[in-house]
């Protein structure tokens, strides 16, 4: 029994001498995937942008919506008795209870054609402008798309700055109803008033006309 245990122990000594690679442990098997785990989102998925008002709209609202739409997405008007148009049923423009501060909206035959900022609105266009801008700013930003036309009720530097996705030239009133565009309303001290994004009704100065 001696001999035996000798002669394997030498056996082993003389395998490690010519080098025999040690014995590897199993690789651990990949765990499987767990159901509902989080993924990475693609590096080329666009950045959430319902905060900026747009020439097409703002944040769930699209300009072509119905008006249930509008209301399913912000609520009916926060102000039912205020006089938003004089046929509300042809045109109607009004603040929705869920819309953010400054914000309305305009609906003409059931359909939402404009939505305006104007003041106490915090938010921005998606140039970055909103209420308290300054005009030169929005001119230089948008070069010779912008054109810019006189104010109805005060003289210069007010004026209206309107951009048309895609650019039209010259300041004819736009009536293609597919047309979409951004107005700046700029007020006596050379700042954005107001901004409207929507269809041609962007073009109105007093609400629905």
């Amino acid at each position: 029994m001696r001999l035996t245990l000798i002669t394997v122990a030498a056996s082993a000594l003389a395998l490690a001498a010519c080098g025999a690679p040690p014995a590897e442990e199993p690789a651990a098997p990949a765990g499987p995937t767990q159901p509902g785990a989080p993924t990475t989102p693609s590096p080329t998925t666009p950045p959430a942008t319902g905060d900026v008002l747009t020439a097409t709209g703002l944040g769930p609202l699209r300009v072509g919506m119905t008006r249930a739409e509008v209301v399913a997405a912000w609520g009916d008007d926060a102000n039912p008795g205020a006089v938003g148009g004089a046929d509300p049923a042809q045109c109607d423009e009004f603040r929705p209870a869920r819309a953010p501060e400054g914000t309305l909206v305009m609906i003409e035959n059931d359909r939402l054609t404009r939505i305006s900022l104007i003041r106490g609105s915090t938010l921005k266009s998606d140039r970055g402008f909103g209420v308290g801008d300054e005009a030169a700013a929005v001119k230089a930003a948008y070069g010779p798309s912008a054109v810019a036309s006189p104010h109805k009720y005060s003289s210069a530097p007010a004026e209206y700055v309107t951009v048309w996705s895609p650019p039209t030239s010259g300041t004819a009133y736009v009536q293609d109803p597919n047309a979409r565009g951004l107005v700046y309303e700029i007020g006596a001290d050379g700042r954005v008033s107001a901004v409207r994004g929507g269809g041609p009704s962007i073009q109105y100065v007093e609400g629905c006309s």
